[in-house]
């Protein structure tokens, strides 16, 4: 291992618990070991079980598993009423002690108006008679209740209750109960979630959401007082050496309602400003907790919390490390941490522990390589959300995202086998086969590699003289570095098996080859738009590789996904960029995660980038474009150069057939996620 990352590997303490080094596991949705959010109602997740297990395998010091609800999102049981599920815990606890790691569960007092409450469970709760008759399997008051009445994050017409103090007491009783069960089970903590994120506990510790005027409410010590409680509760029940960890937002990085603030922004914080975090965190030191697991964010500025590739690596570190100056006890960092920084930090007492959470779905034995020097060899996490966390949400909608989706989060969008290791599987073929892949951009080299996994003889085609198709253009932006090392992985990955790669050439006819299986991975063109003009325009893949130059002021036409991020490529470059877009609102597609969406659209917003929605484009002149809003007026935006962006269609050499099998955009234009996992599909069945 590489000198630089030895403090990385050094003990420290929370509380009285030692863990062996600073690489903490930070929690994920979807990763908890109680099946909350199950029809069946909570019980030990062994998926999960699985998925922690081999993490400590590979040398993780602490590990954090996702939220766990003290309370059953559906049939409303409290977790503390289910000892079989403890039992269960203790014996997994067993095995996690035997790796030498140490584990914490987290608790929360739920998520009030931060509940992605979806597009299905919405109408059934603006409606009161269907909101009463769904209640007994999912109540959504008290779901979405809140320290005061406000709107949701996720759907704007929807008000959220407050809550009762009784509806407290019972919360702060339940997380003494679960905690004792907790430890009882072996556990060697519990986390408290969340004064963090704008969650519940955050909601009532900053003063833009509560405005109760009870013992809830009001001055700082009130708004407070909830954390507090739960604090000495969990103390009594489990004893003053009991380590408790606190989630912790540093800042909100609001600056009002659904709108969050850039980085090196100059803003009025409306939420938890530095100076009160500064008071806070000693505050909740004092009360008891024994550790902040801390980075910044709320909903409103999501991004802060959950970073997409557009924020800077180690995005939370100055504030996580100034706060640690207030308190004595250990401060966790996570937010896009790279271990050189992380290593540096811990060395100069910065910060003490290095948080790390979607890394570990993309590659689970990404510290064991880490130690092993084997750094080139670590698959990179390329901060998507696509499988992990992919909540989408546009103007007018909730959570737009499918139930299925919802229920199943923490999968990755590179690594299917992620949650999903009954579904997917690497497993020997029964029979071998020489099988063909035609076009080698990431589903053709996903499909490469699994086959070759699997015993196959394997002879990838590509046209050009490089593997990455597509996605070579995707990664190109300066905001892409993961991208970028995600291709050079897979280039390294493909020379590790016997796999026949056949460069500059091209398959017109699949009858020419040698095969038993053929593999259709030739991906998608971009549409043509009938308006005249169009040969005027830049194609979108042409912008990114830059085989065309552009000027000064360019237009965008399209604000789907690609089109916000050339816009966001083009404004880093000093040009001044106009999107033009057909719908409502900017990346309405599914499966976007709102952390990634909010960003651009914020990004925009606060540099003032003009923004047409419900705009369509009639011409493409010498002199820029016209376009015609949603009254049917038209105006002219003048541009020197301008870009297509307006979507593919799918593009494959040959039909699928018994032997012959499309994948990737050649099938269906999607993304990675849906890329690789239907590889996956295909190449599992070969």
């Amino acid at each position: 291992m590489n000198e630089k990352y030895n403090a990385l590997f050094t003990p420290w303490k929370i509380g009285n618990v030692e863990i062996k080094n600073r690489i903490v596991m930070c929690p994920m949705g979807g990763t908890s070991l109680f099946g909350w959010f199950e029809l069946t109602g909570c019980h030990f997740d062994k998926e999960a079980a699985k998925l922690f297990l081999e993490r400590a395998n590979n040398n993780v010091g602490l590990i954090i598993p996702g939220i766990a609800p003290l309370r059953d999102t559906f049939w409303g049981k409290w977790l503390w009423q289910n000892p079989k599920m403890f039992d269960e815990l203790k014996g997994f606890m067993d095995e996690i002690h035997k790796t030498g790691a140490k584990l914490f569960v987290q608790l929360t007092a739920g998520m009030g108006r931060s509940w992605a409450i979806t597009e299905l469970v919405a109408p059934l709760h603006k409606n009161k008679f269907t909101r009463a008759l769904v209640k007994p399997i999912i109540d959504t008051s008290h779901e979405l209740a809140c320290p005061s009445p406000q709107k949701s994050r996720w759907a704007h017409d929807i008000e959220c209750p407050q809550m009762t103090v009784e509806q407290i007491h019972e919360i702060i009783e339940a997380f003494a109960k679960t905690a004792k069960l907790c430890k009882d089970a072996g556990v060697d903590g519990v986390e408290v979630h969340a004064v963090h994120e704008g969650y519940l506990l955050d909601q009532f510790a900053i003063e833009f959401f509560n405005k109760r005027t009870d013992e809830y409410g009001g001055n700082f010590e009130n708004r407070y007082r909830f954390a507090k409680e739960v604090v000495t509760a969990i103390k009594e029940a489990c004893g003053d050496d009991y380590p408790v960890s606190l989630r912790y937002s540093v800042e909100s990085k609001m600056k009002g309602f659904c709108e969050g603030a850039m980085p090196d922004e100059d803003y009025v914080e409306v939420g938890r400003n530095m100076e009160e975090s500064e008071k806070a965190a000693k505050y909740l030191q004092d009360c008891g907790y024994d550790m902040l697991n801390a980075d910044n964010g709320t909903y409103d500025s999501w991004y802060w919390a959950h970073p997409p590739m557009y924020m800077p690596q180690n995005c939370n570190l100055n504030d996580v490390a100034h706060i640690k100056k207030f308190v004595d006890i250990p401060v966790v960092c996570a937010g896009r941490m790279e271990m050189d920084a992380g290593a540096k930090a811990v060395e100069e007492g910065l910060i003490d522990g290095v948080g790390v959470a979607r890394q570990f779905l993309t590659d689970p034995s990404w510290v064991t390589k880490m130690i092993e020097d084997r750094l080139e060899d670590i698959k990179p996490c390329i901060c998507c959300h696509s499988g992990c966390f992919n909540f989408s949400s546009s103007k007018g909608h909730a959570n737009t995202q499918d139930l299925t989706d919802t229920m199943g989060l923490a999968r990755c969008a590179l690594n299917p086998e992620t949650m999903q290791s009954k579904k997917y599987k690497v497993e020997k073929a029964k029979k071998q086969k020489k099988i063909a892949i035609v076009g080698g951009g990431i589903g053709g080299m996903e499909a490469a590699i699994l086959c070759a996994k699997r015993g196959h003889t394997v002879t990838l085609y590509e046209k050009t003289s490089e593997l990455g198709g597509v996605f070579i253009a995707a990664a190109a932006p300066s905001f892409k570095e993961k991208d970028k090392e995600l291709i050079l992985w897979y280039k390294r990955e493909i020379s590790k098996y016997p796999i026949d790669v056949k460069l500059n050439t091209e398959i017109k006819d699949i009858k020419s080859l040698d095969a038993d299986e053929v593999i259709i991975a030739t991906g998608a063109k971009a549409k043509n738009l009938p308006i005249n003009g169009a040969d005027k325009a830049i194609e979108a893949i042409d912008y990114l590789l830059e085989n065309k130059s552009v000027g000064e002021n360019v237009v965008v036409i399209g604000g789907g996904l690609t089109g916000c991020e050339i816009a966001y490529d083009l404004y880093l470059k000093g040009k001044k960029p106009t999107i033009v877009e057909m719908c409502d609102d900017l990346i309405v597609t599914k499966g976007v995660c709102l952390a990634n969406t909010s960003f651009l659209r914020d990004f925009f917003k606060t540099n003032k980038v003009p923004v047409h929605l419900e705009t369509s484009l009639s011409e493409i002149t010498e002199n820029g474009v016209k376009v015609k809003d949603k009254d049917g007026k038209e105006f002219e935006i003048e541009a020197d150069s301008v870009i297509l962006s307006v979507g593919y269609n799918p593009s494959p050499l040959a039909k699928k057939s018994r032997h012959v099998h499309v994948i990737g955009d050649a099938n269906e234009v999607g993304n990675l996620r849906s890329v690789i996992w239907g590889a996956w599909d295909v190449c599992m069945k070969l």
